[in-house]
This record gives C-alpha cells, sequence and structure tokens, in this order.
C-alpha cells in the first residue's frame, strides 16, 4: 500500500513516512521525522524536528458539531503545531488549531480538541481526552484515560491521576442558564489529583495542593493543604518534602 504526500506538502531532510499515510496539501514536517502507516497529516499543520508519529494518528482534524451543541463554530481554519521532539503515539488525533510544545509525549488513543495548548515536556497519557479552550502547563503528567473538561486550566509540573473527571456543567445540559456559568476546574501549579477524583465545575484546586484518590471535590481547595473523601474536606497540610520548592528537578 503507497503513501500519498501532496506537491505542496513540505518535509524535511530524512523524514520518513509509513505505507498508507497521508500528507495533505499545505503540510509541513520537519527534519529527521518517523511518520508511520496509516497516518494522516492534513494541510493545517505545522510539525517540527525529530517528532515520531505512530500507526493510524490523525493530525489536524477539523472539528464536528452537533446541531445542540453549546460550543458555536467557527469559520477560521486554525492550525495544529506540534513542536520538537514530540512522540505521537497510535490512533491518537490532535485537532486543528491545538498547540503541542516541545517534548511532549502523547500516548497512544489520546484526544486533544481545538483551541488547546500543552506545555513543553508534559506527558498526556493513554486514552487521555483534553477538551477544548483548555491550557494545560509545562512539565504535566495526566495519567492514562483522565478527562480533562473544556474550558479547564492545568498549570506547570501538576499530576492528573488515572481516571480522573473534571466537569465544567452545574446545569447537566438543562436551561441556556448554564451557558453563563459554563467552567472547569482550575488546577494550580505543582498540584496533585489522585486516581478516579471527581471535580466539580469551576473548582480551584491551590499550588500544592493534593486530593485524594476517590474524592468528590465540591469546593475550592486551598494552597498546601491535602484534601480528600466525598465530599472532600481538609486532612492536613501538604507535607513540606513534597512541595515543590524542596524539589531537585524542579526548575524555578
Amino acid at each position: 500500500m503507497q503513501n500519498y504526500i501532496a506537491d505542496t506538502a513540505c518535509l524535511g531532510e530524512d523524514t520518513t513516512v509509513g505505507a498508507g499515510s497521508r500528507i495533505l496539501d499545505g503540510a509541513t514536517i520537519g527534519k529527521g521525522c518517523a511518520i508511520g502507516n496509516n497516518v494522516v497529516v492534513h494541510g493545517c499543520v505545522t510539525i517540527g524536528n525529530g517528532v515520531r508519529i505512530d500507526d493510524g494518528a490523525v493530525l489536524g482534524k477539523l472539528p464536528m458539531r452537533a446541531p445542540l451543541s453549546t460550543l458555536k463554530s467557527s469559520e477560521d481554519k486554525k492550525d495544529l503545531v506540534v513542536g520538537d521532539e514530540v512522540s505521537i503515539g497510535t490512533n491518537v488525533v490532535l485537532y486543528a488549531g491545538c498547540t503541542i510544545g516541545s517534548y511532549v509525549m502523547v500516548a497512544d488513543l489520546a484526544t486533544i480538541r481545538e483551541d488547546v495548548t500543552v506545555g513543553d515536556y508534559t506527558i498526556v497519557g493513554r486514552a487521555v481526552a483534553i477538551e477544548n479552550q483548555t491550557h494545560i502547563g509545562q512539565y504535566c503528567k495526566l495519567e492514562t484515560n483522565c478527562y480533562i473538561t473544556a474550558h479547564s486550566v492545568v498549570e506547570d509540573y501538576c499530576f492528573i491521576a488515572p481516571m480522573v473527571t473534571t466537569t465544567n456543567d452545574n446545569f447537566l445540559g438543562r436551561t441556556r442558564e448554564r451557558f453563563k456559568h459554563r467552567k472547569g476546574a482550575h488546577i494550580h501549579r505543582g498540584a496533585r489529583i489522585g486516581g478516579g477524583a471527581v471535580l466539580l465545575p469551576g473548582i480551584d484546586v491551590g499550588e500544592d495542593a493534593v486530593v485524594g484518590a476517590g474524592s468528590v471535590v465540591t469546593k475550592d481547595v486551598p494552597a498546601r493543604k491535602v484534601y480528600y473523601g466525598v465530599p472532600a474536606s481538609y486532612v492536613r497540610d501538604t507535607p513540606e518534602p513534597q512541595l515543590l520548592e524542596n524539589q531537585e528537578r524542579v526548575r524555578k
């Protein structure tokens, strides 16, 4: 099965393209990239140097809108930008209009929607979903199957454990009043969220705070505090040795 590379696509030196892959009009791919089999790179895509893209990935997918979607369609065709030395796993979908920093890993089956930024050195785990209009900082770890809803912020050095769920609609899809209040979580620098936790809409998790596994967070979590339970409540302060300022590898 042959690949297809459009005449107007630009591929850098030493970039390889696997069988059945399609590089469409206007795509720009840097030097030394390795593109697997059956990959689709749309024309609204710019890829840096040394990027690995595994089999079946789709880069630059255009957004879809259901007839009753609360999100407005955009007539602007925005680019997908992927930095240097990024690893993109099998069957990953990256939408047009998102920006992926350098040295990021996006594991198999993950989906990153439009109007999302992902900072340098962040790990997006297997089957993670990041919805639109969301910012993910640098040096974060988003573990397997976690869900980051639209209109969320995750700052630098955050840890989001497997199966964490964030939400953004207190009205559960009923009444137009919800449009004025739609907001995801704001997870501040160095905060950590344990496995299976659920964060209600608009929750603020402070810097270096910890949310225990299985918790349901119904109110803001102050900086440097440990909360857990259903509903989550204060347990103790974050231990001093675990604060970001005491970690040797953290960049100030």
